[in-house]
């Protein structure tokens, strides 16, 4: 430990910061994105239309089979040729639009069954109840079922974005600087790389620790 030097970490803090910014934005989209669609994706999943139960499972299947690294990577470097072979234009959408949406649709695929199995948690008499009170199923979801259902799994939807949180390190991959990245740079840059990488891991752990801390207290208040 005597021979690691710390010193240069301060004045490149205007850098980490900026890094870490990039990080949260990611996170905070891809958690609002992914849990839109996951809830669509959902309800799909249970309606009784078997086409859209089919297809919903199997986005759900795909997503949850692949590595989010290629996510990524595809949509990178394939989302713009296929947008030229619908538009007949280069159209770029960036290495941060690129993350946004590689991120959003791969959670889906895990909120969806995060969303799903907390429906199926609420009593079918409520359901039955609503119908007799001449709900439609619109109604009956938005009213009484997914405020229930989301309330109870809060803690589950929160614990998949300290993971989401985590996964953003990936997006080095288009070239993005998010808040490791920011930190492999700044130590490159002044030939310190294990401190700075050192420093990188220990705010991870601080900041997922202290979320999944507040997750377990969420557990047991809402298990009352």
């Amino acid at each position: 430990m005597m021979e690691f030097d710390f010193s240069g970490i301060i004045p490149s803090l205007p850098g980490l910061w900026n890094g870490m910014v990039m990080t949260l934005k990611l996170m905070v989209m891809g958690v609002i994105g992914g849990i839109i669609l996951g809830t669509i994706l959902a309800l799909c999943r249970l309606s009784h239309n078997k086409l859209l139960s089919n297809l919903a499972g199997a986005y759900v299947n795909y997503f949850r089979s692949i590595p989010l690294l290629l996510v990524i990577t595809w949509f990178y470097l394939a989302v713009p040729f296929v947008l030229r072979w619908i538009t007949g234009e280069d159209t770029p959408i960036g290495a941060f639009a690129s993350c946004i949406v590689a991120f959003m649709m791969f959670e889906a695929a895990y909120f969806c069954e995060i969303v799903r199995a907390g429906v199926q948690s609420i009593p079918k008499g409520q359901m039955g109840a609503a119908q007799a009170l001449g709900m439609t199923y619109g109604q009956m979801m938005r009213l009484i079922i997914l405020p229930q259902a989301f309330r109870k799994m809060t803690p589950l939807l929160l614990q998949q974005s300290i993971i989401l949180f985590q996964d953003t390190s990936l997006v080095y991959a288009v070239g993005l600087v998010d808040f490791l990245n920011a930190s492999r740079a700044s130590g490159d840059i002044i030939g310190r790389s294990n401190e700075f990488l050192i420093f990188a891991g220990l705010v991870y752990f601080i900041i997922s620790f202290s979320a999944s801390l507040l997750v377990k207290r969420l557990q047991k208040r809402f298990a009352v």
